[in-house]
């Protein structure tokens, strides 16, 4: 069965980085597409990164554009989101999740079928 695991979550400072992971098992990765997505304070779970397995196409929102870099260790199953330059703003649940379109979708959750747990991510002085 799919199983999606985040982890890499933590307290850092503004202007600081943080590498997210997002392990994976129980399905054929090319078949897919995998979306981190997050959900802060008082706000809709956005998409913010997200990368087609079989053709490494990547999509990323506005709002992180130049900050953040979704990537993939074929040989761990693992995918990573690099977060720098990190603002309060970013403060959230991320969350990794995977759809069998092999498309980015970054506007609706519901495509998705299987969500890891989440970690927090928060960003304060």
């Amino acid at each position: 069965q799919v199983q999606l695991e985040e982890s890499g979550g933590g307290l850092v400072q503004p202007g600081g980085s943080l590498r997210l992971s997002c392990a994976t098992s129980g399905f054929t990765l090319e078949d897919y597409a995998i979306t981190w997505f997050r959900e802060g304070p008082g706000k809709e779970r956005e998409g913010v990164s997200c990368l087609v397995f079989r053709d490494g196409r990547t999509e990323d929102a506005d709002s992180v554009k130049g900050r953040f870099s979704i990537s993939r260790n074929n040989a761990e199953n693992t995918v990573y989101l690099q977060m720098n330059g990190l603002k309060t703003e970013d403060t959230a649940v991320y969350y990794c999740a995977v759809n069998p379109y092999r498309l980015c979708v970054l506007s609706d959750p519901q495509v998705y079928d299987y969500w890891g747990q989440g970690t927090q991510v928060t960003v304060s002085s």
